[in-house]
This record gives C-alpha cells, sequence and structure tokens, in this order.
C-alpha cells in the first residue's frame, strides 16, 4: 500500500480537524505522521520506509479547483505560457537574494557581467539600509514559459506595498528563514495571499546555516495555514528547500541539486496560469505608478482581459460613474530585467502603459465601447501619524531648497499619488501637515527622501491613532517578536513590562542559546523602543512588530526617563563651555558648532529639562597663564533620523534639513521642566 501526503485531499483535511497544536504523533490511517512530514518525505510502515510520489499535485492546481457556475459562464481560458508570482517573506529571509540567483541562472545578464548583489533595491536608501522599501518587477523565461517576478518589501511598515502587488498575481513564494520560522510579517502577508485564493510555494531559505531546523519549520508553516483558515487545497502546499545565496534548492534538504532547477519546476507545476477572458472586453487595473522625465507617467498592471495595443483608444474609470478616455501613447512588457517595448499585450501578461497623465493607483484602463471597472485596490487603515511643518528655527532657509509651505503640501500630494497607506490631512495651522502611515519606519522613510530631494521641515513626535467604539477608547496592539540572547533575557522582559507588553509565547533556539519571546503590545509602547531594548541586551536583540488589532486603552506608559539639555542662547559652542556643560549629561554637539536658542544639545542625566550655556568663552585677563588647561571633552552623541524620532517627546520638534537633523524645544508649547 502507498500513500501520498499530497495526492490525497482528505488527508490535510484530516490533519486540520486533529487537537494537538503540534503535527508530531498524530495517527491517520494508522501511520505516523511524526515521521511523515519529515523534510525527506518518506512515510514509514513498520521498518520499511518508502518515499513520497514526487511530483506532487499542489494546491491550486488545475486538478483540484472547481470552476465555479460564473467563471464557466464567462468562458474563461488559462494561460499556460505565462506565470505571475510574489515573493514575500518577513523582513531578512532571504527574498531579494533569491530573486539574484534566479536571474542568474536564467541568463538574464552575460556571464562576464559584473553585477552588484541584491540587484532588485536599485534605490539609494534600499542599498545603505538593506531592505526593500518599494516592490519592482522582473520576469525570467525558463523552459519557454515567461515568469513574472515581483519582489516585495519584508517591513510590516511597507505592507501597503504587498497589498497592492497581490492583484497581479496567480501565486507566491513564500520564502521562510530555516532557523527563525514563520515570523509576524510571515503570517500578515500569508493571510492577504490566502484571501485572494493564490496558490503558495513554501521555499525554507537559508538552508545552509548551521542551526536549520527544516522539520520545525515545515511544521510552524502548516500550523500558520491552518490558524489563517486556509483551505484544503491551500494546506497541501509544496515545500522546497533552497540555499538563496549559493543558487541551490532541492526537495529534500540533505539532498540539494546544483541550481535552483527544482524551485523552477515547482513554480511551472504549482502555481496556475492567469485565467483570462481572451475574447472580453479590455480590463487592466494600474497596480503601480512610475515617473519618467520623456514619458510621464506610467501605470504597470496586469490585463485582466481582452488585448491591449499601441496607439488604442481606452476609458480610464474609477467607479462606473467617474470615466475618461485617454489614450496609449507606448506600451512596454517586463524581459528578464528590463522594459521591452510591445505593439500588443495579451490578457494575462503585466505590462506598462504611457501615454495616460492623469492615471492613479486603483483606477481601470478599459475598452472605450464596453469597459467596466474593476474593483480598486483597498489597503489596511495606517496606525500612526506625525506632524509635517515649515521649518521656523533661527536657521531656516540656510541649507534647504524647498522650504515654504506650498512647495510642502505639493510634495506631500505626489507622495499619496504612489503610496496607498499615507493619509495626509490639513494640521490646527495653514503651514502644518498631519501625515498617517503605517508605523514610523513607513513615515521615516518619507522624510528621508523629501531631505535628499533638497526639502527643510520640522517633523513633531509619533502619535498613535485612536478610535472610539460605543464610548470606549480603543488603540492599536501588535504582536512584537525579540530573539534575544538569554543571558539578557531578564532587561528586556522588565523593558516590555513597563511598556504594558503581555507575553504570550516563549521558545529557546536550537544550540545558538537564544530565546524568542512574543508580546502583544500597544503601538505607544513601541515608540522609543528599539533604541532602549538594543541598550538593555548590549546590542543583540532583534526585534520585529506587525499590527494586530485594536483594543482597549492600556493606560499610561513612560517612554522616556530623562530630560534634554537645552541651549539657552544663540551662537557657537565653545570647548571651554562643553566641558563643564558634559558633567550634566551626554552631548549631542562637539565644539565649534552654531546652534541656537531652544536645540536640544544632549540628554539631561534626571528627569526635566536643563537650560545649558554653551557658547560661553573663557574670561580673557591681562595676567599671563603658566600653561594652557588641556580640555578633554567627550565624543558627542551622533542621532540618526529615526534615532531622532524615537527620542523626541510632546514638547520637542525634529528639525530635518538636507544637510542637519537638529531636535528642538517646541516654540508654541508651554516650557517644561525647570
Amino acid at each position: 500500500m502507498e500513500l501520498s501526503l499530497s495526492t490525497s485531499p482528505a488527508s490535510p483535511a484530516v490533519l486540520r480537524r486533529q487537537p494537538s497544536p503540534l503535527l508530531h504523533n498524530q495517527q491517520v490511517l494508522g501511520v505516523s505522521f511524526a515521521s511523515a512530514l519529515k523534510p525527506g518525505g518518506a512515510l514509514r510502515f513498520g521498518s520499511r520506509r518508502r518515499p513520497l510520489h514526487r511530483p506532487i499535485t499542489c494546491s491550486a492546481s488545475p486538478s483540484t479547483a472547481e470552476p465555479s457556475s460564473e467563471v464557466k459562464k464567462k468562458t474563461l481560458v488559462r494561460r499556460n505560457d505565462v506565470r505571475n508570482i510574489a515573493i514575500v517573506a518577513h523582513v531578512d529571509h532571504g527574498k531579494t537574494t533569491l530573486v539574484d540567483s534566479m536571474l542568474r541562472q536564467a541568463k538574464v545578464f552575460r556571464d562576464n557581467q559584473v553585477m552588484q548583489e541584491r540587484i532588485m533595491d536599485s534605490n539609494d536608501l534600499e542599498r545603505e539600509r538593506g531592505i526593500t522599501i518599494l516592490s519592482k518587477n522582473t520576469s525570467i523565461t525558463y523552459k519557454n514559459t515567461k515568469v513574472n517576478i515581483i519582489d516585495t518589501p519584508g517591513h510590516s511598515d511597507f505592507g501597503g506595498e504587498v497589498e497592492r502587488v497581490l492583484n497581479m498575481v496567480d501565486g507566491v513564494l513564500l520564502v521562510v528563514d530555516s532557523v527563525e520560522g514563520p515570523m509576524p510579517q510571515t503570517r500578515f502577508v500569508l493571510k492577504k495571499a490566502l484571501e485572494f485564493g493564490h496558490a503558495v510555494v513554501v521555499v525554507v531559505n537559508k538552508i545552509d546555516r548551521p542551526s536549520a531546523r527544516p522539520e520545525f519549520v515545515v511544521n510552524s508553516t502548516f500550523e500558520l495555514f491552518i490558524e489563517l483558515n486556509a483551505t484544503d487545497e491551500q494546506c497541501d502546499f509544496q515545500a522546497i528547500y533552497a540555499s538563496g545565496i549559493k543558487g541551490k534548492a532541492g526537495l529534500n534538504p540533505d539532498d540539494l541539486a546544483e541550481d535552483l532547477g527544482p524551485l523552477f519546476e515547482a513554480i511551472i507545476r504549482c502555481v496556475p496560469g492567469p485565467n483570462i477572458e481572451k475574447d472580453g472586453a479590455l480590463q487592466m487595473l494600474a497596480t503601480n505608478i512610475e515617473y519618467d522625465e520623456h514619458k510621464g507617467r506610467i501605470a504597470i498592471g496586469r490585463l485582466h482581459a481582452g488585448a491591449l495595443r499601441k496607439g488604442m483608444d481606452v476609458r480610464v474609470c474609477t467607479s462606473e460613474d467617474s470615466c475618461r478616455f485617454a489614450r496609449v501613447s507606448e506600451l512596454f512588457v517586463y524581459e528578464k530585467f528590463y522594459r521591452v517595448p510591445a505593439d500588443t499585450v495579451e490578457a494575462g501578461d503585466i505590462c506598462a502603459v504611457c501615454g495616460i497623465d492623469d492615471i492613479q493607483i486603483g483606477e481601470t484602463i478599459a475598452d472605450k465601447a464596453h469597459g467596466k471597472p474593476l474593483p480598486t485596490i483597498k489597503v489596511e487603515e495606517p496606525t500612526v501619524k506625525m506632524s509635517f511643518s515649515v521649518n521656523t528655527s533661527p536657521f531656516s532657509g540656510r541649507e534647504g531648497k524647498y522650504v515654504t509651505s506650498r512647495n510642502l503640501r505639493d510634495r506631500l500630494n505626489r507622495e499619496l499619488e504612489r503610496n496607498l497607506a499615507m493619509k495626509v490631512e490639513d494640521g490646527e495651522t495653514a503651514d502644518t501637515f498631519i501625515i498617517s502611515g503605517r508605523g514610523t519606519l513607513h513615515i521615516t522613510i518619507l522624510i528621508e527622501n523629501m531631505r535628499r530631494e533638497g526639502y527643510e521641515f520640522m517633523v513633531g513626535p509619533p502619535k498613535v491613532i485612536n478610535k472610539r467604539v460605543n464610548d470606549k477608547l480603543l488603540e492599536p496592539y501588535e504582536v512584537a517578536t525579540v530573539e534575544v540572547p538569554e543571558n539578557h533575557m531578564g532587561p528586556v522582559v522588565e523593558l516590555l513590562g513597563k511598556r504594558r507588553g503581555q507575553m504570550f509565547d516563549m521558545q529557546g533556539v536550537g544550540s545558538e542559546g537564544t530565546v524568542f519571546l512574543r508580546y502583544k503590545i500597544p503601538t505607544r509602547g513601541l515608540l522609543g523602543l528599539r533604541n532602549a531594548i538594543l541598550t538593555a541586551s548590549r546590542g543583540t536583540a532583534i526585534l520585529n512588530t506587525v499590527f494586530d488589532s485594536y483594543g482597549p486603552w492600556a493606560g499610561d506608559i513612560s517612554t522616556r526617563d530623562l530630560g534634554s539639555l537645552v541651549a539657552f542662547e544663540d551662537g557657537t559652542s565653545t570647548s571651554y563651555a562643553l566641558a563643564s556643560a558634559q558633567e550634566r549629561g551626554q552631548m549631542f554637539v562637539g565644539a565649534g558648532v552654531d546652534v541656537y536658542k531652544g536645540q536640544i544639545v544632549g540628554i539631561h542625566q534626571r528627569p526635566g529639562d536643563l537650560g545649558l550655556n554653551i557658547c560661553k568663552k573663557k574670561a580673557a585677563t591681562n595676567i599671563r597663564s603658566n600653561k594652557d588647561v588641556t580640555v578633554v571633552l567627550d565624543t558627542p552623541l551622533t542621532y540618526s533620523l529615526d534615532d531622532c524620532i524615537e527620542y523626541i517627546e510632546e514638547d520637542e520638534l525634529v528639525e530635518v534639513t538636507p544637510l542637519s537633523i537638529r531636535m528642538c524645544k517646541n516654540p508654541k508649547m508651554a516650557k517644561k521642566g525647570r
């Protein structure tokens, strides 16, 4: 008798009803699944060991997916020469590196072509921070099948990018680290993919790590599918074991092929081709917008029905009522790493359209005569807000090119066109704007981009967006996952407890001596937490967060115990004054730096603010000194933009200019402290 875990749709259904949270020691048809889900993919029958059948039937494959009556009525056909996939994962699980290897092995580049690492992270800011911020398209050809690949961000703050691109694809590669397993953002992106009904191929990446535990990771991922109410077909996922950096993959963690062939085969076999209405009226949803100095606005999206031709007259619709007419001037498809001009694009492919100057994300390019709009893109609501205002410090206008409220308003409105998860509202005064986003990193990236473009402005402290339901105040909660060495666990647990965090899970990990802590914590408690947790763990802790839900107000949270050192006159700092000032706390400025009244120049060693004169010069007398006193100054703290935004409190602002980042007291608020 032979039994395949995958070909029998009943087997996952039986598994899903088991009360035990783990797969170990479960009995199905008298077979123990403790060995059935071992990465080698073999079942034990007594003393005999028999391999599972390969290739297996995959989730949402043509043989299992039953077409609905509506699909039959529209006579949809499936294209087999195209696959559209998104690569989704938690941050640092190796998405972009895996795409690098896929591009190299698909011969996208010449053999002698020198390519940098993380090719898809083309933005300067992405390269500096080592993260993906914007989702990007590329394509490869494997065995006469075109595979459109979309690389997505891993941070929860950029979850809007992931939600947006899932409209364009038919399946996802869920990349999971072979040690960490499913993390908070893994859960978020998988939940969205399952809601769309996409096929999922699980890639257990970094399998070459010394403490890799693939069996645990596959079991945990299966549990995550069940928690998210996946269908039986979706739970029946294909697992591929890979090392993205080495460019190897296989169906067994101990037996990897010399290339990524097994991964490409799994994509072709497990991800269905796009379901299209070939002869229907043209429909294409604009999922992304790019800007080119020569071509203007470029709309990127997947063609759902019909065919699009260069020079074609189309209708651009937001809803049934609001439509306007336009003409497609140029048409591009993605081939390898570049955009290639095309005369015609058929339904199912991803393309870029030029010539529609006012197109927005979420609008539909439809047939001129019979076109109907597709449902618009919906993204989750923002949870954090910050105020942007015109720079009013004495140094305003020295370094920036764009300094007026009109410049600020125009730039923020431009950001809204492509950043769907962000909102902009007018503030209390004409020169203040309230920016809402998914998290402080989401807004900080915007601030950094504006600063590099020559804008000069002031930023207030981050605040959470609360809701009131049935006269009860609700605030956003997040799930925080902390990976910390065991000997630093005490201070970290104490810190999270002070921030109103509630621990609901704790696990030890392998031989590395690290502990995984999972907390449900108010978003307010996370503001300013990253630096504090690094200090408490001596720089060894890794903190990851993802939005969970709104819950009851948790009460007051103290985020900062110490006050600030504030300059009380304009001038240039002197080493003579700093020598005595540094006894009061840690300084942000060195000698010879211009400062102004109200600027924060250091951290006070006690609660409450303290005014200092750091511009005082040594009194000159007519008595000759026998020797000059050597002044030894401590090295000033250098705070990045993220650090400054974490540091400031309610009555403080960050002054952002192209060359400098300073902090100051808000002159509009009553003075606190001494």
